[in-house]
């Protein structure tokens, strides 16, 4: 079992990807990065004047932490924007890593899988490293990784949602049916304890935003969170007990006094 956290070649040793949105402040941004431990951070180009060096000190701030930059397409609608925008966050953050985000519907922010394939396929042949955000569809997950996306980011409940994970049984299929992928469950995640359950089913990391930045005590939600994702991987590569219907006692009764013992 793979104990490495792989994007694209590069070896991460936190399976804990934060966003860089709704802080309090910069400030907090930048502590709550340092207490999760993590090595990756999402930020985007969107809403943003690149051209009028808009967001250049917010960014910076981010720079000077020495994290890996994976920048994302968030407020796309089209195959367009989505590729234009991409090219520009190359350009300014000088990497091939995409988080491709293609957005279908206002109302739960679901990604659109038609043009996220399409969008996808045109990134993938310009030489970007994609990572798409996706739902837990098993056939748009195969379909994406067959286009070449090796690392997949399905939703475990819509973003910013905090719900956990509405469909255990689908995002364990994913596991299942692509064990070679790398699998980051991407938005809706609320508490730690969901974090440490995604983990638990093999899923290679975590990428959340709104459950620290929006926390009470974002710092300590920051470690509490990669507490829970470092807690869960242990219990993944450690392998459960398996379940049974009935009670199964832990105490032998070899030794004791025959009257403690059950009749036959």
């Amino acid at each position: 079992m793979q104990t490495e956290f792989n994007i694209y070649g590069q070896t991460l040793s936190s399976r804990l990807i934060l966003g860089s949105a709704l802080y309090p402040n910069p400030a907090m941004m930048q502590q709550a990065l340092q207490h999760s431990g993590c090595e990756a951070v999402t930020l985007s180009l969107r809403r943003q004047a690149p051209e009028q060096q808009g967001g250049e000190q917010f960014w910076q701030l981010i720079r000077d932490l020495k994290l890996r930059l994976l920048p994302n397409t968030a407020g796309c609608y089209s195959v367009q924007q989505a590729v234009t925008l991409a090219q520009m966050s190359r350009e300014i953050f000088q990497t091939n890593w995409i988080k491709l985000e293609l957005i279908g519907d206002d109302y739960n922010l679901q990604p659109d899988p038609i043009l996220l394939l399409q969008a996808a396929e045109q990134l993938l042949a310009d030489g970007f490293e994609v990572l798409p955000y996706c739902t837990d569809d098993l056939v748009l997950c195969k379909r994406l990784y067959e286009l070449g996306c090796k690392v997949l980011m399905p939703w475990a409940a819509p973003i910013g949602s905090g719900l956990g994970v509405l469909n255990p049984y689908a995002l364990r299929t994913l596991r299942e049916r692509l064990p070679d992928a790398t699998l980051i469950v991407d938005a809706g995640l609320g508490l730690p304890s969901h974090a440490c359950q995604v983990m638990e089913m093999g899923f290679d990391g975590v990428l959340l935003n709104s459950a620290v930045a929006l926390a009470k005590d974002p710092l300590l939600m920051a470690k509490a969170f990669s507490q829970a994702v470092s807690a869960g991987r242990s219990a993944f590569l450690a392998g459960a007990m398996p379940k049974q219907d009935f009670a199964s006692p832990s105490t032998p009764v070899l030794g004791m006094p025959f009257w403690l013992q059950e009749a036959p």
